[in-house]
């Protein structure tokens, strides 16, 4: 019998359907270990092995060789260092549904780059807004980001009621929203440029499409690029996690080896007669070879990456930014109201506003298109959660905020996040519960 014939003909959607409900998955259930993790951090930021928590993430860490000397602390090998493949994923997924996903249609795209500006743009006016002449008014980065795990964590537990249009338009809406921010970061909080690192960092950049033409499909080495030309941006000046969203637009999102071409190879071994393959024939051993690099190179670098790196940034890299991060020793003497209030305006009702109303203009001006069944109810429902600032917001108030007002930021960050989780699925919830359905029902009757 036939085995490909017992099972469904493959269609040209599970290119991308199985992918993204893996990411999915993935960023789920990262999203319990990001919860957990930031409660531990805030319970020990204020016990008493408080400052000896602080303390630790402040450990230098570095090589030392005769003069030359390059260290950094422990919190800014994480944020800066560990953090460029969480950048790296973020790009991974945002290529791999601009070419082969649902943001391969330009219109659908432009509907959540239109969100994405919008709850960029309006967020950060409204913060400096309130906080003009004050001390935190350059903080204005800090509401712009949207926290991609918590937000589909939030999505999971509403389960099949959250129809997929908005699960598509929330994670692409969040991703064009990192990106956005981490180019915020690059321009807005980088630090004086060294010309020459940065003309180094752009050779290494050139690099990279120029060892993909030759055909060398080497992950160590690209990773060993990637990693001159993070530490040749870390010396130009402009954050070094820029290069992780960089090299993850660069890496191609299609397989060298073609399904056909696949099968071809696969169908010369299967025709090897039974036997010890390992006799020494060099038909054998060749065809053999050609399979297993087939096999391998039939996924898209895209999609074997993120299958490689994204457990390991769910589950260990962003927990590990949570825990040297959102600890934050609460009291309320040493506050600063106008900073919290600040954060909290732009990311609870700014993010949520400008996403609603950047969409509506691009639908009304025909730049875009808002799918069926993505109500504007729906839509403006779901954008209460991208006021989940979390691990971008946190992301950048580390760059924005002087040790004075840091404190203050995170307690802003923290209970807006919680605040815009909340009301978020309790909106959806009621939005997609059998009663309002069926009264929406009769009204259209």
């Amino acid at each position: 019998m036939n085995e490909s014939l017992a099972r469904l003909p493959r269609e040209p959607a599970d290119l991308f359907t199985k992918p993204f409900a893996r990411f999915l998955q993935i960023e789920a259930a990262g999203a319990g270990a990001l919860l957990l993790v930031t409660l531990c951090a805030v319970a020990l930021a204020n016990s008493s092995w408080s400052a000896a928590f602080l303390a630790f993430w402040e450990t230098p860490l570095g090589i030392s060789l005769g003069r030359f000397e390059y260290a950094r602390s422990l919190q800014h090998w994480i944020n800066d260092g560990l953090m460029t493949l969480f950048f790296f994923i973020v790009a991974l997924e945002l290529k791999r549904e601009m070419v082969v996903g649902e943001l391969s249609n330009p219109r659908m795209a432009a509907l959540s780059l239109a969100a994405a500006l919008g709850g960029m743009i309006v967020p950060a006016g409204l913060y400096y807004m309130l906080a003009r002449g004050s001390a935190g008014a350059h903080g204005w980065g800090t509401v712009m980001a949207t926290d991609t795990a918590f937000m589909i964590g939030c999505l999971a537990v509403l389960g099949t009621r959250i129809p997929l249009s908005l699960r598509l338009f929330l994670l692409s809406l969040a991703i064009f929203d990192d990106i956005g921010a981490i180019l915020v970061v690059a321009l807005g909080y980088g630090e004086t440029l060294n010309w020459s690192a940065l003309a180094l960092a752009a050779g290494g950049l050139a690099i990279v499409p120029l060892l993909t033409w030759l055909g060398i499909r080497s992950i160590p080495l690209y990773f060993l690029v990637g990693g001159l030309i993070w530490l040749a941006l870390d010396a130009s000046g402009i954050h070094p996690t820029l290069a992780g969203v960089i090299l993850g637009l660069l890496t191609p999102a299609r397989g060298w080896v073609s399904d056909r071409r696949l099968h071809a190879i696969l169908n010369r071994v299967v025709a090897h007669p039974p036997g010890n393959h390992g006799s020494g024939d060099a038909g054998d051993h060749h065809d053999l070879q050609q399979a297993r690099i087939a096999t391998r190179e039939a996924l898209s670098p895209v999609e074997r990456l993120e299958i490689l790196l994204h457990p390991w940034v769910a589950f260990i890299i962003m927990p590990l930014f949570a825990l040297a991060n959102a600890g934050i020793p609460i009291s309320m003497a040493k506050l600063d109201g106008a900073v919290t209030l600040a954060i909290v305006a732009g990311l609870v009702i700014g993010k949520p506003a400008g996403v609603v109303l950047f969409s509506f203009l691009a639908v009304q001006l025909r730049l875009a298109i808002r799918p069926p069944d993505l109500s504007w109810r729906l839509l403006a429902a779901g954008g209460l959660l991208t006021g989940i600032g979390f691990t971008m917001s946190l992301f950048i108030a580390g760059l924005a905020y002087g040790p004075s007002l840091l404190n203050s930021a995170k307690l802003g960050i923290l209970l807006a996040s919680a605040f815009s989780g909340a009301c978020g699925l309790l909106v959806l919830l009621w939005l997609t519960s059998p009663t309002f359905l069926i009264k929406q029902h009769s009204h259209t009757i």
